[in-house]
């Protein structure tokens, strides 16, 4: 097919306005850009232009920066004031560094250099006003090699780490989906996800109590103070250690780009330990033990009973103060902060500057477990953030103002090494899995642990020795129950009215590469 041919299913209806005070003599480049599909009009001064964009709209303008009357960069400083979201291709012969500075200041979108031929034209307006659908259809093609590469993975012999590569890879595209969301392969992206769930399930049950205490699994949460941050420790730097509760791999993707510009960062992972849930999983971090242990050598801090779910956590301090005696450690002196509000954030962020002689400092922040457990019990936090994207997107937003983002950047100006993790992750539920328990079984959503429990065992783990698992075991008639994929326990008394009010919530507690796999970052200053 000619490419004006094309051209024109691409470029048809897009029109220039061409800025040049010797536009007659560029009669030859307009009719090629015509040609390729443009519509294009010439004018010969910034004052013209000024008066045709006031009636009329552009798709791009091309403008010269010499010309007589308003130059060039006047005409633009009013034309985006005019209209500050039309591309603007610059053209001079000017290549003084300080007009380019300029010019890029004022936004302009692309730069080129006298002599131009009518083909470098044509290139850079199709490079500015096409690139979105080039990009979008590469992506699509590029998406396809993958999934049918993780199906063929998936589908043989997977190991922890290839796992842990398909998590990461299937996290970067849930950010390339966000920013093309007209691909059409968005419902592909999450069957995939679905079915990578499924099969990680099988192998969480077939691998998660071989690893348990022993060399061969992967770091686990118990594990991650010994391996991150001991290490630092030892070689006497200062370091900081933040924990953003219920944070996924994909949220840490959407803010890492922020944090780039103050900080190297060093992508690791680990695997969290069921329930991944806070009582467990960040009781485990911070006294380096499985839960069981906890219960058994520290008993007046394992609170898994208690009905008040801060007190279930309000030990984690004297957990890491007695893991620290334990590795020889004990005259190391930190400081630990649970920050649940943005008083208590501020005042961190007023002091941080002070913990400079400090060499242990933690810091715990819950702001999204609070909105992921708020998201469920209100429509206007669901409207506002009603799919993964969307979260993602509030996770961002609100990173970028927090002052955890602020404590950050003053902690890049310190000599100190930081690590940031997760306790656990989340995933939407989406179904209901009929579970069977009497009154006195635990209320959580994605696990419950009580006498007798009872469930589907295609959606659900069924723990039926609970010490093989690393969890504590009262008595012979206590078990586990444990959600799979996407699956969330409901009763059998008023289960539809249950089903529709959990149905589309953030939860976790359960079984699946979103809830196991967690982010830990190590940070150094780039200054």
């Amino acid at each position: 097919m000619p490419d004006v041919f094309k051209a024109g299913r691409i470029m048809k209806g897009k029109k220039i306005i061409w800025v040049d005070d010797e536009i007659d003599l560029l009669r030859s480049h307009i009719i090629f850009l015509e040609e390729k599909g443009f519509t294009v009009k010439g004018v010969s001064s910034g004052s013209e232009a000024i008066e045709t964009l006031k009636s009329e709209r552009y798709d791009i303008m091309l403008l010269d920066e010499t010309m007589p009357g308003k130059s060039g960069l006047e005409t633009l400083q009013e034309i985006k004031e005019l209209d500050p979201n039309i591309p603007v291709i610059m053209i001079t012969k000017n290549e003084a560094e300080d007009l380019m500075n300029n010019a890029i200041g004022m936004k302009i979108d692309d730069y080129l250099l006298k002599p131009i031929n009518p083909l470098q034209i044509y290139s850079a307006a199709k490079r500015i006003l096409d690139s979105h659908r080039i990009q979008e259809t590469a992506i699509s093609k590029d998406y396809l090699q993958v999934y049918q590469k993780v199906r063929r993975e998936i589908s043989g012999d997977t190991d922890w780490d290839m796992w842990c590569d398909i998590h990461l890879e299937l996290s970067g595209w849930d950010l390339e989906f966000d920013r093309f969301s007209d691909t059409g392969l968005e419902q592909t992206h999450n069957d995939l996800r679905k079915e990578c769930n499924a099969e990680f399930g099988r192998y969480i049950e077939r691998q998660y109590r071989e690893w348990l205490g022993s060399d061969t699994g992967p770091a686990m949460s118990n594990d991650v103070i010994k391996k991150f941050v001991f290490p630092h420790l030892n070689a006497k730097k200062n370091i900081y250690f933040i924990v953003i509760d219920c944070m996924r791999y994909d949220q840490w993707l959407a803010i890492e780009d922020l944090i780039a510009p103050y900080f190297q960062v060093e992508r690791d992972h680990y695997c969290a330990i069921l329930p991944t849930a806070t009582p467990y999983a960040r009781n485990s971090i911070f006294a380096g033990l499985l839960p069981v242990e906890i219960e058994r050598r520290l008993p007046k801090y394992w609170m898994e009973r208690s009905k008040d779910e801060y007190s279930k956590n309000r030990f984690e301090q004297q957990l890491l103060e007695a893991h620290l005696a334990s590795a020889g450690m004990a005259d190391t002196s930190i400081k630990y902060m649970k920050i649940y509000n943005i008083d208590e954030a501020n005042g961190v962020r007023k002091q941080v500057d002070s913990y400079r002689s400090i060499p242990f400092v933690v810091m715990v922040f819950n702001f999204l477990d609070i909105l992921a457990h708020g998201r469920s019990q209100s429509d206007i936090l669901q409207e506002i953030a009603p799919t993964e994207s969307a979260y993602r997107s509030l996770m961002r937003s609100w990173f970028s103002h927090s002052a955890l983002f602020e404590i950050l950047q003053k902690i890049s100006r310190q000599d100190a090494v930081v690590v940031v993790t997760t306790d656990h992750g989340a995933i939407l539920g989406q179904r209901a899995s009929l579970v069977h328990g009497n009154r006195d079984t635990s209320t959580n959503l994605r696990y419950k642990f009580g006498d007798n429990l009872n469930g589907d065992d295609k959606q659900a783990l069924l723990i039926k020795k609970p010490v093989e698992y690393g969890l504590p075991s009262e008595g012979p008639s206590k078990n586990y129950i444990i959600a799979k994929e996407n699956f969330y326990f409901v009763y059998p008394t008023n289960f539809h009215e249950y089903e529709k009010q959990f149905q589309g919530t953030f939860q976790h507690g359960g079984i699946s590469l979103e809830e196991m796999v967690v982010p830990c970052m190590t940070l150094t200053s780039k200054t």
